[in-house]
C-alpha cells in the first residue's frame, strides 16, 4: 500500500457516525449539518469487512470516530470485533468525551487501550459558549476515570483559535506536568464552507509555542515508527507532553500515511481535498473482496502529493468535519 509518491498508507480512519452530541462551530455547520439517512451510514458488519479487507491490504493502524462515536448504539461491541481482525496492530479512538464516564469500562473490556479527547477549553463557561453543551465537568470525569482504568496513551486534542482560546494555552501545557496526558495543539483548519473559515482564529505553531516559553525549555521527543502528525516535546519533570499538528504552517503531506472512510461508504485521500471513491454501492451491490479491494488501491494510488492548499483563503473542503470523520 505504497502511494505514487513513495508514502506507505497503513492508517485507516473509520468514521462510523455523522451523528454528535455537541456542536463546535468549526466542525458543524452554521446552518446545521443535514443528517444522512440511517441506510445511508455503514452498518458494523460493512464496517468490519472493509476494515479487514483494508488490513489485509497494509491498513493495520486504526482509529475510529465520528461525528461523535460513542454516540452509535454498540460501538463497544463493534471495538471488540475490530480487535478480531489479526493483521490489525493499534486500534484507537477520538471522542468528545461527554459519554466516557458511562462507557468507560465498556470500552476497555472491549479491548481498546488508545483514546484521544477533543477539548478545546478548561473553563466550563467557555467550553459550554465553544460547543453548545453543558459537559465540561463530564469530559473530566471520564478523563479521570480513562486514567484510572489504565488507558494508555490519552491524548486531549485542543483546537487552538486566536481570541477564544489561546489564553489557556499555558494551563492546557500544565496538565501534562500533573497528569500522563499527551496535550496536542492543532492549528486551526479551513475545513467546511467558506462561512465557516474565520482567518482571525488562526494562530502558527511557532506563536502557540511562544505562549509556552515562560513554562520552561521544551524537550524534542524523537518520533516513533508509523507516528502522526505530530510533533513531539515534554517539558522538564513532565509526567506526560505536548504535541504540535501544524497543517497550515508545517504541512505534514509527505509523511501523511492515511486514508479516511466517511460513515457514509467514502475513502477519501486527503482530509483537505474533496476527492473520494465510493466503496459502500458495490459493497452493498455485491462486490468480491477482490474488487472492493482494488477500490482501496484506486483511492491510494490517487492520493495528492500534498493538499491543495496554497493561501489560507483559498482550500478545496466543503465537506464539514462532521460528516468527514476527525
Amino acid at each position: 500500500m505504497t502511494d505514487g509518491f513513495g508514502r506507505n498508507i497503513n492508517y485507516l480512519r473509520l468514521s462510523i457516525t455523522d451523528r454528535c452530541n455537541l456542536r463546535c462551530f468549526y466542525c458543524t455547520p452554521v446552518q446545521g449539518l443535514v443528517k444522512l439517512a440511517h441506510d445511508e451510514i455503514l452498518r458494523y458488519e460493512e464496517l468490519l469487512r472493509l476494515a479487514r479487507l483494508g488490513a489485509r491490504l497494509g491498513l493495520s493502524k486504526l482509529r475510529v470516530t465520528g461525528g461523535e462515536p460513542l454516540v452509535r448504539r454498540g460501538v463497544a461491541g463493534f471495538l471488540q470485533g475490530l480487535q478480531g481482525i489479526p493483521e490489525v496492530e493499534e486500534i484507537c479512538l477520538t471522542t468528545n468525551g461527554v459519554r466516557l464516564p458511562e462507557l468507560a469500562e465498556a470500552l476497555w473490556a472491549a479491548g481498546l487501550r488508545r483514546l484521544n479527547v477533543s477539548l478545546d477549553s478548561l473553563q466550563p463557561q467557555r467550553y459550554h459558549q465553544l460547543t453548545g453543551g453543558d459537559f465540561f465537568f463530564q469530559v473530566w470525569e471520564g478523563l479521570q476515570l480513562a486514567e484510572a482504568l489504565g488507558f494508555a496513551p490519552i491524548k486531549i486534542n485542543c483546537v487552538v483559535m486566536r481570541g477564544l482560546n489561546d489564553d489557556e494555552l499555558s494551563a492546557f501545557a500544565r496538565l501534562s506536568l500533573e497528569y500522563p496526558y499527551h496535550i496536542r495543539f492543532i492549528e486551526y483548519m479551513p475545513i467546511g464552507t467558506q462561512g465557516q473559515w474565520h482567518r482571525r482564529y488562526y494562530l502558527s505553531t511557532e506563536i502557540i509555542q511562544a505562549y509556552l516559553k515562560p513554562l520552561g525549555k521544551l524537550e524534542e521527543i524523537p518520533p516513533e515508527a508509523a507516528a502522526g502528525p505530530a510533533r513531539r516535546y515534554r517539558l522538564p519533570g513532565a509526567k506526560g507532553e505536548l504535541g504540535f499538528i501544524s497543517p497550515i504552517s508545517q504541512h505534514f503531506c509527505p509523511t501523511c500515511n492515511r486514508l479516511r472512510l466517511t460513515a457514509d461508504g467514502r475513502l477519501r485521500p486527503c482530509l483537505l481535498s474533496d476527492q473520494e471513491f465510493d466503496i459502500k454501492t458495490p459493497l452493498r451491490l455485491g462486490a468480491s473482496d477482490a474488487m472492493l479491494e482494488e477500490i482501496f488501491r484506486t483511492a491510494i494510488r490517487r492520493k495528492p502529493q500534498r493538499y491543495p492548499l496554497g493561501a489560507l483563503e483559498s482550500y478545496d473542503c466543503h465537506r464539514p468535519m462532521a460528516s468527514i470523520g476527525g
